[in-house]
C-alpha cells in the first residue's frame, strides 16, 4: 500500500509543481514583464525550489554530444550495443571521421560497470566524459525494475554477474578491454572476471575497482551495520513493495526508489543540501548558465530507480551478512567464484579516505583474494580527503583519481601490444 500511497501523493502534488514551475519561468524569462520586478531572480529561484519539492524526477540522459581532444571539439556517437530486459549496454565513442589521423592509434575500450544501487548510470557521466578523449567507453545502463514486465522473470545478483560476463565477451572479442567498476558493481565485476579466468576464457587487460564492498567486514559503515543489525525477513517486510498497476512492471516485487532516496539523503545529507543550495544561489544571482550545471547534479542525484527485490535481498545476504565474496564461498549458478584464478589482469583498487559508504579496506581486500596476480600487477590508492562521491565526480575525480586510472590503462595496453597478445 505504501507504493500506491506515494503514487497518490505525486498525483496530488503535480498541479502545485506545475504552478511553481510556471511562476519560476515567469520571473526568469527576460521576455516576461515579471522579470523586471525588483528581486525577480530571487523570486524565480524560490519558485524553482518549490517546483522541485513536488516534481517527479525522470531518468536523465547522458547528453554527451562532444568532447575536447587535442584542442579540437570532437562529436561523440552514442549507441545501444545490447538491449536486454534489465540492462542496456551503451557505447560512447568519438566520431572517427572527426578524429582523422588519430584513428590510426588503437583506442582501448573501457567497460564502466555502473552500480545497481539506486541511481541511474548517468550518475557516472563525469567518468564517461573523462575517458572519452582517449578511449571507447561502454556503460551498463540498468533498467528501472518498475519498467520490466513480470513475464521477464526475476533478476538476482547472479544474473548481474552473468550479464557482465556477456558484455565482457561481446566487447573483448574485438577490442583491448579494461573494466572499471564503481561501488556495488565491484563485487559482481570481480566475480564475472574470476569466472572467466576459471574457465580459461580471455580476461580484460585491467580491472579497476573503486569504493566497493569486496569485504564489508572491514571498517563497517552505516550500510553494513544496517544489514548486520536486521534479519533478511526484516528487509523483506519493511523495504519490499509491489509495483502498482500503471507501470509495465506491475506486480513485480521491488525495493522502491522513494525509499532508496530517503536512505541516500539520510546517509549523505550534506551532499543533497549543498547541491540544491548552490543551484539556488546561482539562480538568485541570475547566472542561469552556472545554475544549469548545478541543476544537472540535482536532477541526477534525485533520479532513482526501483531495484528488483531478489537482487537487493541477494546483495544484503551475500555481501553484507554472509560476506561470501570475501570468505571465498560464493557460488554463481553453481560455479565457485575464485579470484585467485585471475592471472593476466592488472588490478587497481581505489578508496576514499572519508568514504562513508564503503569503509577503509573494503575495496583493498581484492588484493588478498587475487592471489594469482604478481605484486607488480596490483596497485592500491587511498585518495586523501575524498568522500564516496568524490571518487567518481567533482574536482578530485579529475585531479586525483582519473590520472592514475589513465596511467594504468596506458601501461596495461602498451604491455599487451608489446607482447603481441
Amino acid at each position: 500500500m505504501l507504493y500506491q500511497f506515494m503514487e497518490y501523493q505525486c498525483a496530488l502534488l503535480a498541479p502545485f509543481a506545475a504552478w511553481a514551475a510556471s511562476a519560476a519561468n515567469a520571473f526568469a524569462d527576460h521576455n516576461s514583464p515579471l522579470s523586471q520586478v525588483p528581486g525577480a531572480p530571487a523570486l524565480a529561484a524560490g519558485y524553482e525550489m518549490l517546483y522541485r519539492l513536488g516534481k517527479t524526477y525522470d531518468k536523465p540522459t547522458f547528453g554527451i554530444a562532444a568532447v575536447q581532444h587535442n584542442g579540437r571539439v570532437i562529436p561523440v556517437i552514442e549507441q545501444v550495443v545490447l538491449d536486454r530486459a534489465f540492462c542496456r549496454l551503451l557505447r560512447f565513442a568519438a566520431d572517427p571521421l572527426a578524429l582523422g589521423a588519430d584513428t590510426c592509434q588503437p583506442r582501448p575500450a573501457v567497460l564502466v560497470c555502473a552500480p545497481l544501487a539506486g541511481h541511474h548510470a548517468v550518475m557516472l557521466r563525469e567518468v564517461v566524459q573523462a575517458l572519452l578523449p582517449e578511449h571507447i567507453v561502454y556503460v551498463t545502463d540498468w533498467t528501472d525494475a518498475r519498467r520490466v514486465p513480470l513475464a521477464e522473470g526475476p533478476f538476482h545478483l547472479d544474473d548481474y554477474v552473468i550479464e557482465l560476463q556477456a558484455f565482457i565477451r561481446q566487447i573483448g572479442s574485438s577490442e583491448q578491454l579494461h573494466v572499471l567498476a564503481i561501488c556495488q558493481a565491484t563485487v559482481p565485476a570481480l566475480a564475472a572476471i574470476s569466472l572467466l579466468a576459471s574457465a580459461d576464457e580471455p580476461t580484460p587487460r585491467s580491472l579497476i575497482l573503486i569504493g566497493g564492498p569486496i569485504d564489508a567486514r572491514c571498517s563497517p559503515t552505516a550500510v553494513g551495520r544496517l544489514a548486520a543489525d536486521h534479519t533478511l525477513a526484516w528487509f523483506q517486510r519493511n523495504l519490499i513493495y509491489t509495483v502498482p498497476g500503471r507501470y509495465a512492471g506491475a506486480g513485480r516485487k521491488v525495493y522502491p526508489s522513494f525509499l532508496q532516496l530517503a536512505g541516500l539523503a539520510a546517509a549523505q545529507p550534506g551532499l543533497l543540501v549543498a547541491s540544491h543550495q548552490d543551484y539556488y544561489l546561482e539562480l538568485a544571482r541570475g547566472d542561469y548558465e552556472r545554475a544549469e550545471a548545478y541543476r544537472r547534479v540535482c536532477d541526477t542525484y534525485n533520479a532513482v530507480l526501483d531495484m528488483a527485490a531478489e537482487f537487493y535481498l541477494d546483495t544484503i545476504r551475500i555481501v553484507f551478512q554472509e560476506f561470501r565474496p570475501a570468505r571465498g564461498n560464493w557460488f554463481v549458478r553453481g560455479q565457485p567464484v575464485r579470484p585467485q584464478d585471475i592471472r593476466t589482469t592488472a588490478l587497481l583498487t581505489i578508496e576514499g579516505e572519508h568514504d562513508a559508504i564503503s569503509g577503509s579496506g573494503q575495496t583493498h581486500a581484492a588484493h588478498g583474494l587475487c592471489r594469482g596476480l604478481a605484486a607488480r600487477d596490483k596497485r592500491h590508492v587511498t585518495a586523501r580527503r575524498c568522500g564516496h562521491y568524490d571518487l567518481f565526480c567533482g574536482p578530485r575525480w579529475h585531479s586525483e583519481i582519473y590520472p592514475g586510472i589513465r596511467a594504468l590503462i596506458r601501461q596495461a595496453t602498451a604491455s599487451a601490444l608489446g607482447s603481441g597478445s
